[in-house]
């Protein structure tokens, strides 16, 4: 016989969809095996990992399922309300309760335990058949749950990946912007200097047309301020074409680094800086002479505005386990390990005289690209020294 409190659920069990097939001895038995809980709002009805020892149905309210309850990001998988059962799949596989119950304001259950509820699907094939229909309604509605989530998270994900690519697309067109602006500002800049200065020959030379070698030699520094352009020029055509191509031939070594001091001398003697050369390879190499010769122009340079009081500047060549060393060094103020660690980045100046910072990133470039190698060492107030390495072909 039912007791009074369970014979009131009678009628709501009988119109439970899982149940409607059982017979009223069958909801009679089964309500004998059960017993009311009631719990408060955000009560745990039981715990994901704890031994599954009771099986449920909601009389009155609601529960929530939740997986990994306790940790900083929970999932809600599902909500049950009157008349839905759960508990069941724990005891039916006998293993840990694979998520936490927890229970919403004034929610009433009826508990089965274990026991009971083995033996009731055990002797009763309609309850049983009830319980797997309960089963088969619980993971049709994860499996929805589940789905609607992934739909959700792929509109998510789709609108976040067009909001990425439309930061990315403006990030870019704001770094295009400001590298232009940066780029423009360097080349404005070294180029007004010998443009100047190019003026200020010329004007001379109308000035002296008489004097014939006042027009030579203003004419001569035309020359070389005309060639200074030209060498900014082609560093900047390096550097927005992204790649180098190399015109590879021939070269006689004593020749190059004859015309290389050729070039610098008349400036760095006006400085007070001495040249030293010392060649121990006197054979030929493979490589772009064109571009190694703006390499060593490019050092140079570099030596030259580190040596405002005058110095030394020297250039050694000789050959060593297959490659073609040459250690370009001087006397000057020398680097800070930062400035040393930034020296090949593009844009990145460290003069005083200003440049457009490209200058050592393109050399570093033209010595990857002949499968080269370049070392730096350096040293505040004590100079710096450069040490190329190309391969010799046999």
């Amino acid at each position: 016989m039912l007791t009074s409190a369970m014979e009131k659920y009678f009628l709501f069990i009988k119109n439970v969809y899982f149940f409607q097939e059982l017979t009223d001895e069958e909801i009679y038995e089964m309500l004998n095996l059960c017993q009311e809980k009631t719990f408060n709002k955000k009560s745990i009805v039981f715990e994901e990992g704890s031994p599954a020892d009771n099986f449920y149905i909601v009389i009155q309210g609601n529960v929530e399922v939740w997986k990994d309850y306790y940790k900083s990001k929970p999932d809600l998988l599902a909500k049950h309300g009157p008349g839905h059962l759960f508990g069941e799949m724990a005891l039916i596989d006998d293993l840990p309760r694979s998520a936490t119950i927890v229970a919403d304001a004034g929610t009433l259950l009826l508990e089965m335990n274990k026991d009971g509820f083995n033996s009731i699907i055990q002797k009763n094939s309609t309850i049983a058949l009830s319980v797997m229909k309960s089963i088969s309604s619980m993971v049709r509605k994860s499996n929805d749950s589940f789905v609607e989530g992934l739909r959700q998270r792929n509109i998510e994900l789709e609108k976040a990946n067009e909001e990425l690519k439309a930061a990315q697309v403006e990030l870019i067109r704001s770094e295009r912007l400001s590298a232009l602006g940066k780029f423009s500002s360097l080349i404005l800049h070294d180029i007004r200097n010998p443009l100047s200065i190019l003026r200020g020959y010329a004007e001379m030379i109308l000035f002296n047309l008489k004097k014939t070698d006042r027009i030579e030699k203003n004419a001569n520094r035309i020359i070389k301020e005309a060639d200074r352009i030209n060498n900014l020029a082609n560093e900047l055509l390096d550097y927005s074409r992204g790649e180098i191509r190399l015109n590879i031939s021939l070269v006689k070594i004593k020749p190059f680094v004859d015309e290389f001091i050729e070039n610098i001398i008349d400036r760095f003697s006006a400085s007070g800086i001495t040249i030293q050369k010392e060649l121990q390879f006197h054979g030929n190499a493979l490589f772009d002479k064109e571009r190694m010769m703006r390499v060593f122009l490019n050092l140079a340079n570099n030596s030259l505005k580190a040596m405002q009081s005058g110095g030394t500047f020297s250039i050694k060549v000789f050959e060593k386990k297959g490659y073609l060393y040459f250690q370009v060094c001087d006397t000057g103020e020398g680097m800070a390990p930062e400035v040393v660690s930034k020296i090949f980045e593009p844009f990145t100046s460290f003069s005083k005289k200003g440049g457009t910072g490209l200058g050592m990133s393109i050399v570093k470039s033209i010595i990857d690209t002949h499968n080269g190698f370049l070392q730096v060492t350096s040293e505040e107030g004590k100079g710096s020294c450069f040490e190329i390495g190309l391969p010799l072909d046999d």
